[in-house]
């Protein structure tokens, strides 16, 4: 194993929760300081995006023909709706006097590590420069204005990550949070952009240098030293109206050196009582380099319609975390369990048409309550060879016995398995309450010492995989909820797992949710309004 491999695997070894002790976090939550949720920066122009909420006649089964939904025009209104679905409010909650806000793309803990940026070379739809989307008041901010000559009509979306708002409640592990978010919000943006007939392409081999720079993260001087951001990804648009050519993002070297910035990041917090190098230490072992470009073939799936088959614009504003569910609610319909797990497979309808790499995380899932389905153990394998690779590695005792289903499935032991979920999942009930809960299992060791920045990776794969059961909750007339605490070795143990080779990364859990009536819902954006009529 490699130096860079090894330092990686030693931080997820370090960062397991065990059954004895959690990873190191906080001794307590300094709430007077805790993170501002919305990066601002200071002196940078504010580009006014129009007004947010127009719903799409685009329905939620519409999305699974994305080839068939009707391009809109690439403009400014366009783009912030793109925006708005993909990183923007959703709405805000309030509990006495504290209120906060929800958003569009899934955060562990609420916190959002993540931030979006455009790159535009369009003079049509915006000055040619690098803007930063602030999602609290739905608009742009120049980062900066490119002096050299543009060509072509391009626009690219980047994202990043700020390790520290995460780190403030999680500690160590929240490095693997960061990466989670990274995922979900790459699938939010796929989603999002097919509302509008369009598609994202993820430019998998470029390089974290390169993304920094281009997006001006690179200038440390614009940046509170603790509270820096990290690039992580960085996707070209695609209108669906313009003609798709060979291009090169070599160009765009030349315009962020050529280019004038603005403004400085805004402190997020004042004391930062609580400090974690082993972040930074993890961030740099895993930086990725440029690797080769990977484009994949994705096959074709007849997915049965959603139950539930809203406006998809809707649907997205309307997903929620569950926070408790009824454990005494009806069976989830077998045809909504079968929607759910098929739009887990890699498949030639948004988000995978946005992810460049093959698949790596396998299902197993606790099933509590489907209908037509025994409870137990199951295996939901997402390639073709999983199953024979996972099989003579995990417990003899069990059965893999094929279940009839519409895709390749396994139950590995029947019984009742709510205990063991609520245990494996730091004893949260939320893993037991529900219809089913799950954990994804990773190719682990191998992918890591071939590329050390791959970690990150299967944490991306793993949290798209988590918004698109978000979404698929949604479309199903239930919720589902991320699980990040989980108690890593005891979910291996469980399965007979003994060693690196494969481990599991994130939990997720769909039921029926219970309301808490003591919550007040507000809308995402009534505060534009407000503060436009005070003006």
């Amino acid at each position: 194993m490699n130096n860079l491999a090894d330092a990686v695997i030693s931080y997820h070894n370090r960062t397991k929760h065990q059954l004895n002790a959690y990873a190191k976090g906080p001794e307590s939550l300094d709430w007077d300081d805790q993170p501002n949720p919305f990066r601002r920066f200071s002196s940078c122009e504010a580009v006014k995006l129009p007004s947010p909420g127009t719903e799409l006649s685009c329905l939620f089964a519409d999305l699974d023909k994305p080839e068939q939904i009707e391009p809109q025009p690439l403009n400014l209104a366009n783009l912030g709706l793109l925006l708005e679905l993909s990183f923007g409010l959703s709405a805000w909650k309030q509990f006495g006097p504290d209120r906060w806000a929800l958003r569009c793309n899934p955060s562990s803990g609420n916190l959002h590590p993540t931030e979006a940026y455009v790159l535009c070379t369009d003079q049509e739809l915006l000055p040619p420069g690098v803007y930063h989307y602030v999602s609290h008041d739905h608009h742009l901010e120049r980062r900066s204005r490119f002096t050299a000559e543009t060509a072509g009509k391009e626009v690219y979306i980047g994202l990043s990550s700020i390790h520290w708002r995460e780190a403030w409640k999680y500690g160590e592990r929240a490095f693997r949070y960061c990466q989670h978010d990274i995922g979900h919000a790459l699938a939010a943006l796929s989603y999002a952009a097919a509302c509008l007939g369009w598609s994202i392409e993820l430019l998998g081999e470029t390089a974290d240098a390169d993304i920094a720079a281009w997006l001006g993260l690179d200038r440390s001087e614009d940046f509170v030293a603790t509270e820096h951001e990290t690039p992580d990804l960085v996707c070209r648009l695609h209108d669906g109206q313009t003609a798709d050519v060979e291009f090169s993002t070599a160009h765009l070297a030349a315009l962020s050196q050529s280019a004038e910035w603005f403004g400085k990041a805004e402190r997020l917090s004042g004391r930062h009582f609580y400090r974690w190098p082993i972040i930074d230490e993890v961030s740099a072992q895993a930086v990725k380099p440029t690797t080769v470009a990977e484009r994949l073939a994705l096959p074709n799936l007849d997915l049965p319609a959603p139950s539930h088959n809203l406006p998809a614009s809707a649907l997205i504003r309307q997903r929620r975390s569950a926070q408790h569910f009824n454990g005494k609610s009806p069976e989830l319909p077998l045809a909504d369990f079968h929607r759910i797990l098929a739009a887990l497979l890699p498949n030639a309808k948004p988000p995978f048409t946005a992810w460049n790499w093959p698949a790596q995380v396998n299902i197993v899932l606790f099933v509590h309550r489907v209908a037509g389905l025994e409870p137990g153990l199951y295996v939901l394998p997402r390639t073709a060879d999983a199953a024979t690779e996972l099989k003579p590695l995990c417990s003899a005792d069990y059965e893999w016995q094929t279940v009839e289903a519409p895709f390749e499935f396994y139950r590995l032991t029947a019984g009742s398995v709510r205990q063991a979920a609520k245990t494996l999942s730091c004893h949260q009930p939320i893993a037991s309450d529900s219809a089913f809960s799950l954990g994804m299992l990773a190719r682990f060791a191998d992918n890591v010492d071939t590329e050390a920045w791959r970690y990150r990776r299967l944490f991306w794969e793993s949290g798209l995989l988590g918004q698109i059961l978000y979404l698929e909750a949604e479309a199903a007339g239930v919720r589902g909820t991320g699980i990040g605490c989980f108690f890593d070795d005891a979910v291996h143990g469980v399965l007979g797992l003994k060693d690196n080779d494969w481990q599991s990364l994130y939990h997720f859990t769909i039921g029926e949710p219970l309301d808490d009536s003591r919550l007040q819902t507000f809308p995402a954006y009534a505060h534009l309004s407000e503060s436009a009529a005070s003006t």
